[in-house]
């Protein structure tokens, strides 16, 4: 039972593919892979921090102020992160611009810290946070990967070409807008088509 809190946010509820839920970053941010891992990585650091702070707070805040204190503990941590990639890393930084910020009103992780964290306790909601962290770093990626082959016929990390150029003519609709949505759009009708993820409310 307990494993299974860890893959349900994987596959069966993905929160970009099954849920529909923080769909701006990955509309966003994902021109390129090396953006959508950074994104990944600050979304699990403060999916998996707040929740465990409301889950180990939760039996002292009380209900009127549930929602703002949920808040504010999310909104403290992206500060950390923001503050962190800023003095490591400007260009990436630079490169996520406000969807960094916006970490805060992500619904997966106010949804999160609502629905599950704040009446459970703090070992499955470290199972629960891990599982939907993972899940939407490997939709983010896996959509940012489609669409930086295909708009630029390579992909490249931090200065390391982890594929090199294969396509002689890439489409460069791909890295715009509309190559976002038509890479998720096509994405949730094949993993829905067969199957693999399933199209309902988040428990």
């Amino acid at each position: 039972m307990e494993f299974k809190e860890f893959t349900k946010g994987i596959i069966q509820r993905n929160a970009v593919f099954s849920l529909a839920l923080g769909l701006c970053p990955v509309l966003a941010v994902t021109t390129r892979v090396e953006n959508a891992i950074v994104m990944s990585l600050a979304v699990l650091f403060v999916l998996i921090s707040s929740n465990l702070i409301v889950s180990a707070i939760k039996d002292f805040v009380p209900s009127e102020v549930r929602i703002p204190t949920f808040i504010v503990i999310i909104a403290t941590l992206v500060t950390i992160v923001g503050l962190t990639l800023h003095g490591y890393s400007l260009s990436l930084y630079k490169n996520l611009g406000i969807f960094l910020p916006l970490i805060v009103v992500n619904c997966i992780i106010l949804g999160r810290a609502e629905a599950f964290a704040s009446q459970n306790s703090v070992s499955s909601t470290l199972l629960d946070s891990a599982g939907m962290g993972m899940g939407f770093a490997l939709a983010i990626i896996l959509v940012s990967s489609i669409r930086e082959f295909f708009g630029t016929g390579k992909i490249i990390v931090l200065g390391y070409k982890v594929i090199p150029s294969l396509i002689p003519s890439p489409a460069t609709a791909m890295i715009l807008p509309p190559g976002a949505f038509l890479t998720i759009g096509i994405l949730l009708g094949l993993l829905r088509r067969t199957g693999v993820m399933k199209n309902g409310e988040s428990d």
